[in-house]
C-alpha cells in the first residue's frame, strides 16, 4: 500500500505520491488510471515527488490524460505546503516557495517569449499571433514553464471554451500542444478561464494566471501586482521584465489515503 495526499489549489486538484524513499514506477497509463474520477482516485493532475540534486525535492506532473508536463503553478504551491520545501525541481525550471501568512507564494522562472521557447512550430511574432479560432483571434504566446496562449476579450464567460479549446490545444502550430486562456480586464483585476492541455476546463490554473498577468502587464492592460480571479478563487501575480514571476494564493490539503498501485498493473 502506498500513501497519497489529495490536495487542491483553488479547486485545481491533485493526487500527490511521494517516491523519494520508495520509488514509484509511474507511467502515462498508470497516471491516467489514478486520475480517473470514476475508476481511480480522481484529479486534474498526478504529482510524483522524487529526490533532487538541484532542489529540496523534484516534482513530476502528469495531466488527467496521462501526458507528462513540465510545470504546474497550483501544484507547486501544494507541494510547498505539504513538504515545507523551499525549492522544487520541475521540468520548467527551479521553483522557489514559502508561506506568506495563510497563503503560499512560489517564484517561477522568468517568462519566455521567443517562438522556439514557447514553443511554436515556426517563427512568428508571439506578441500578436496571426491566428483566429471563431471569436478568438491574435493571442499572445509565451512560456511560463509550460506553453500558453492568452486572449483578451470583453467577457471571458461568453467564450465556449469546451467547444473551441480542444481545437486550439491540438493545432499543428503547437508541437507540445498548448494551454488556452481567455481573460477580461476590469477595475478589480483580471477575470480568467483556462482550457488546460490534457485536463480540459479547470476551476483554476496557476501557470495560466501567471501567463495572463504577464500578458496584461506587457500589453499595459494592468500593473503589477495583478489580482487574477478564477472560478475556484483568486491569485495575486507579481512580475517585472527579466524577473521571476511570483504567485501567491491558497493551497489546501483535503485528505490522505492509501492505495495498492499493483491493482492497476
Amino acid at each position: 500500500m502506498r500513501q497519497f495526499h489529495k490536495m487542491h489549489g483553488l479547486g485545481n486538484d491533485f493526487v500527490v505520491l511521494d517516491g523519494r524513499e520508495q520509488p514509484v514506477a509511474m507511467s502515462p497509463a498508470l497516471a491516467k488510471m489514478l486520475a480517473d474520477r470514476h475508476l481511480g482516485i480522481g484529479c486534474d493532475q498526478l504529482i510524483l515527488l522524487e529526490p533532487s540534486a538541484k532542489a529540496d525535492v523534484k516534482m513530476r506532473i502528469w495531466n488527467h490524460d496521462g501526458g507528462e508536463v513540465q510545470s504546474c503553478g497550483n501544484a507547486s504551491r501544494c507541494v510547498v505546503a505539504l513538504t515545507g520545501a523551499k525549492s522544487l525541481e520541475t521540468g520548467g525550471g527551479i521553483v522557489e516557495g514559502g508561506t506568506v501568512g495563510t497563503e503560499v507564494e512560489v517564484s517561477l522562472p522568468p517568462p519566455q517569449f521567443a517562438w522556439d521557447k514557447v514553443p511554436l512550430n515556426y517563427p512568428m511574432d508571439t506578441a500578436h499571433l496571426p491566428f483566429a479560432w471563431g471569436p478568438l483571434e491574435h493571442p499572445m504566446a509565451l512560456s511560463v514553464g509550460n506553453p500558453h496562449l492568452v486572449f483578451f476579450v470583453p467577457d471571458e464567460k461568453a467564450i465556449d471554451l469546451t467547444s473551441v479549446g480542444p481545437s486550439i490545444e491540438h493545432d499543428p502550430a503547437f508541437p507540445e500542444r498548448i494551454n488556452v486562456n481567455v481573460a477580461s480586464v476590469s477595475d478589480d483585476g483580471v477575470h480568467l478561464r483556462t482550457w488546460e492541455r490534457g485536463a480540459g476546463l479547470t476551476l483554476a490554473c496557476g501557470t495560466g494566471a501567471c501567463a495572463t498577468a504577464v500578458a496584461a502587464i506587457v500589453q499595459k492592460k494592468a500593473v503589477s501586482p495583478v489580482k487574477v480571479h478564477m472560478r475556484g478563487g483568486d491569485l495575486t501575480i507579481s512580475w517585472a521584465p527579466d524577473e521571476p514571476i511570483r504567485m501567491r494564493g491558497a493551497a489546501t490539503h483535503v485528505f490522505a489515503g492509501e492505495i495498492d498501485l499493483e491493482q492497476f498493473a
